[in-house]
């Protein structure tokens, strides 16, 4: 038994702790801690985990580890450097240069090849693009050689002149805008709408809940009453005015209004309402 080991092993049973109490502490399996009291350290699985091992078993039994790793440096092996293969370092170097090469000659291809691209583009765009000269026999006013029947097989035909106009270019359609109903605000209980891209209103109302009472106004230079009373269900009735209009409604839930095309909301309660309509003028 080494002098190590006899200091460890008095420290252990002064402290009353038992091989198996160490192993549960230190987590160092029994023969391994039979083995640094012994001094035989060829069965510990390397000269690192002597040290360590030593150290925690100094530790647990109450012993300076540093101090005892300090008085016996001589007798503990000390570990073992670590092995680095120099040609490994040279090899992945190597083995870097290899796809940083291959990566440059891939981007130089692809960069090539990719102006060949640009360049086919714009000249096959420009060859598309180019207006075709015009073969000058086929002008409208070409000589055209025509026999004319009546005449005798050994006579020459006089050269006939095609007089024929050039087709006149078809204007393109006019666009008409759209009519546009907008509703801009609500205001005192009414709501005013602008109609757009129209010089007239064309209004459509249906009785479609039970009995409503209207009235329609016509806005012009004067305030002019259109229709007033009340309608059952199933009426339908049109106006077309050349200017604004004003509209009650006693029962808005009862009424589908459609100014130009469009449809009017007028709500779901059968509550009162007023609507305003305005030609918006360009």
């Amino acid at each position: 038994m080494s002098d190590l080991g006899q200091l460890l092993r008095k420290a252990r049973i002064e402290k009353k702790i038992s091989l198996e109490d160490l192993q549960e502490s230190t987590k160092i399996r029994k023969r391994y801690l039979e083995a640094i009291e012994d001094g035989n350290y060829k069965i510990l699985p390397g000269n690192f985990y002597v040290r360590a091992f030593i150290k925690s078993y100094a530790e647990a039994v109450g012993l300076e580890p540093n101090e005892v790793l300090s008085l016996y440096q001589n007798v503990i092996p000390a570990a073992e450097p670590d092995h680095i293969e120099p040609t490994r370092s040279k090899r992945t170097t190597r083995n870097t240069e290899r796809i940083g090469k291959y990566v440059s000659s891939v981007m130089m291809i692809a960069f090539f090849v990719l102006i060949l691209g640009i360049i086919y583009y714009y000249l096959n765009k420009n060859y598309i693009s180019k207006p075709h000269e015009v073969n000058p026999v086929s002008e409208p006013n070409r000589v055209t050689d025509k026999v004319d029947p009546n005449a005798n097989s050994g006579s020459v035909t006089s050269p006939v002149y095609d007089t024929k106009a050039p087709m006149t270019p078809t204007p393109p359609p006019v666009v008409v805008p759209k009519t546009e109903v907008k509703l801009v605000k609500s205001q005192g209980g009414t709501d005013y709408y602008t109609v757009s891209n129209t010089d007239k209103l064309m209004i459509k109302m249906k009785i479609v809940g039970d009995a409503c009472w209207i009235q329609i106004d016509s806005l012009g230079q004067t305030t002019e009453t259109l229709e007033q009373g009340t309608y059952t269900k199933g009426k339908e009735q049109s106006w077309e005015l050349a200017n604004s209009a004003f509209m009650i409604f006693g029962r808005s839930n009862a009424v589908e209004l459609n100014v130009n095309g469009t449809l009017i909301v007028l709500g779901d309660t059968p509550n009162a309402k007023r609507v305003q309509i305005d030609i918006q003028k360009v």
